[in-house]
């Protein structure tokens, strides 16, 4: 018996008709070398086969009564891996174009909370453009509920399910199992009750972490002389920022790793993402130029990192939590922009040893938490106050050898996350086999013509090849940190140590 987390709980109260917490995939499979198409009761078998390398298959919510906690997860004991699957024939219409319809519907479907919270769609019939024989492939649309796991960890579950040689795994049994019984109520009573009586503790180590986590923000700001952070609700209003509907749909551009990894050794000191992350900014400013948007406050852009302190040698909790970065969006010239997002992250870097997502709602208690996040959507206070942020960015990065499926080459993947009140488009970046998929998670409703994305990825990235190609080596003292010591440096270096000091006595 697992208990869910506050900030993975957070995502089951967030979850109503018009806004499902799951992350989705769109997997395309290439049959062109396999002796004969892959049958879905074959699949079955498969997947039957290797449903103990992820546990959490077999696992449910077991609820608190009264929502004195948070939920459970236990075992299944009526599991049945027919109700998570489901088959699909596109038959004469299978394009591209109708495999994504298909997934938009499918996807914007909530998974049900009586059985563990995930689901396949097995769908037949899909044709390959890269295919030659008219052999038919196969594609599978996947539901996994992010209560379960985030973005990273889902790219990691399909890579146990999936095989990286060409020849077929020999179908085997399924490894016995035996689910254990469910706890009583009384018992996760009980359990609740402990943990309440542990509140007072965790208000210590939190106000603790606080202090330390603002210390040392304040020091880097003086020792760097970086510009205060954003503060909450600053972000600008942009057109992705509306209430949103139940209509879901994904658009996706994928370009060449390469001609990102050229962009950054042109730009000098940035990171891969930094160039991502650019990109992505340069798309989101031709599309709000295109509707009329205004330009001239920079998005913010939330991205997750981990959570694992530097500073405290110790997990905290959830290993994601989250970044604020202003993406620069306010800089016409997309390769200088670039660059001031690398220097943006890095003025960020003392907000990344801060409190996780996780520890600031593990003291709200469980039926507060799910008011506040079902006031929050009927309220619409989204719509009465200025955004935290403008647009969530994930880079995922994916294996770069191929992947197979009894054969079945694995040529794309297309990825979704969720979306909630205020915020009508997702970013998921996603690595695999020398290609970078950017996928757009949108609703319609809230962003028209939400299909041009990916034609004005490609003319980003264009432009920033140009820029890159004429922009001069990075000068700019704005955007660039000083390394020389100072005694002032070394008087505030003096500070840290002792602040350091006094917080490990409070811990202690």
């Amino acid at each position: 018996m697992r208990q869910l987390s506050e900030l993975d709980a957070s995502f089951l109260y967030l979850e109503s008709e018009s806004a499902p917490m799951h992350i989705g995939g769109i997997y395309l499979f290439d049959s062109e070398n396999c002796d004969t198409p892959l049958a879905f009761s074959t699949f079955v078998a498969y997947l039957r086969g290797r449903l103990h390398v992820v546990p959490l298959f077999r696992q449910k919510l077991k609820q608190i009564p009264l929502r004195l906690g948070r939920p459970y997860w236990i075992d299944d004991v009526e599991f049945s891996i027919e109700r998570h699957l489901a088959y699909v024939s596109l038959g004469e219409n299978g394009k591209f174009e109708s495999l994504m319809g298909l997934a938009s519907r499918i996807l914007e479907e909530p998974l049900k909370r009586d059985r563990p919270l995930w689901h396949m769609t097995f769908v037949d019939g899909f044709r390959h453009e890269n295919n030659t024989d008219g052999k038919q492939s196969f594609a599978l649309i996947v539901r996994l509920h992010h209560a379960a796991i985030d973005a990273f960890s889902g790219e990691e579950i399909m890579g146990k399910l999936l095989e990286y040689t060409s020849k077929p795994r020999s179908l085997t049994h399924p490894k016995p199992w035996q689910p254990r019984s469910a706890p009583s109520d009384e018992r996760v009573v009980l359990q609740a009750s402990a943990n309440l009586l542990r509140k007072p503790f965790q208000i210590a180590s939190l106000a603790a972490t606080a202090m330390e986590a603002t210390a040392r923000g304040l020091i880097q700001r003086q020792l760097h002389k970086l510009p205060l952070p954003f503060p909450l609700f600053q972000a600008p209003h942009s057109p992705f920022n509306r209430q949103i509907t139940a209509n879901r749909r994904i658009v996706a551009a994928s370009i060449e790793l390469a001609r990102l990894k050229a962009i950054k050794a042109s730009l000098g000191d940035v990171t891969l993402n930094d160039v991502v992350l650019g990109l992505c900014a340069e798309t989101l400013r031709r599309y709000m130029k295109t509707h009329g948007a205004d330009t001239q406050r920079s998005l913010v852009a939330m991205t997750p990192v981990s959570v694992r302190s530097k500073s405290l040698r110790r997990a905290t909790g959830n290993q994601m939590s989250a970044m604020l970065l202003n993406l620069a969006t306010d800089e016409p010239n997309p390769a200088r922009r670039i660059r001031r997002i690398h220097w943006n992250a890095v003025a960020s870097e003392p907000y990344q040893e801060a409190i996780s997502a996780d520890r600031l709602t593990e003291l709200v208690p469980s039926t507060m938490l799910a008011l506040s996040a079902r006031l929050y959507s009927e309220l619409q206070l989204a719509q009465r106050y200025q955004p935290v942020f403008n647009v969530p960015i994930t880079n995922v990065p994916g294996p770069q050898v191929p992947l197979y499926l009894q054969g079945a080459q694995l040529v794309r993947q297309y990825n979704m996350a969720p979306l909630f009140d205020s915020m009508g488009l997702v970013i998921v970046a996603v690595s695999y086999q020398g290609t970078l998929t950017i996928n757009f998670t949108l609703c319609p409703d809230v962003v028209p013509d939400g299909e041009k994305l990916k034609m004005l990825v490609t003319e980003s990235l264009i432009s920033i090849e140009e820029a890159a190609a004429d922009l001069p080596p990075d000068t700019d003292q704005d955007y660039s940190q000083e390394n020389r010591q100072t005694l002032t440096d070394d008087a505030l270096n003096l500070m840290a140590g002792v602040i350091r000091k006094t917080v490990q006595r409070l811990r202690g």
